[in-house]
């Protein structure tokens, strides 16, 4: 399975896992599953931390990249057709950050990690984090 994290779900992997359900981060930790962190996620990050919303050990630039290192997650980097998809989404979400992440799981098969109740209106697969 192809799981793409939400930002939270990335946030929580990284600095405290026991928040992740169980279930998840069984998931992610047991190796027989590709984790990828979407673009969109750093974009994410980057803006929320250049606001104040956001606080991390270090700065975002320099954050993920370890944070990527050390997991082994990979990053899922987003085409122009999940982009677009966008689009013919229903407008259950407002979140653009979500909408993209749902468009890239739909474009690309990916199963999304969140504990975002949001995405259940939206025919995408969830593991709950």
């Amino acid at each position: 399975m192809k799981l793409l994290l939400d930002t939270h779900a990335l946030l929580w992997s990284a600095t405290d896992p026991a928040r992740l359900a169980p279930e998840a981060r069984a998931a992610l930790e047991d190796g027989a599953h590709d984790v990828l962190v979407s673009i969109v996620t750093g974009w994410e990050i980057a803006i929320k931390q250049s606001l104040g919303k956001l606080e991390l050990a270090r700065p975002a630039e320099l954050w993920l990249p370890d944070v990527l290192k050390r997991t082994g997650y990979e990053i899922a980097e987003l085409g122009l057709s999940a982009a677009l998809r966008v689009r013919g989404l229903p407008w259950h979400h407002k979140d653009p950050f979500d909408r993209l992440l749902i468009a890239q799981a739909l474009d690309q098969g990916y199963t999304i990690v969140s504990r975002d109740s949001a995405f259940d209106s939206y025919e995408v697969p969830i593991l709950r984090a």
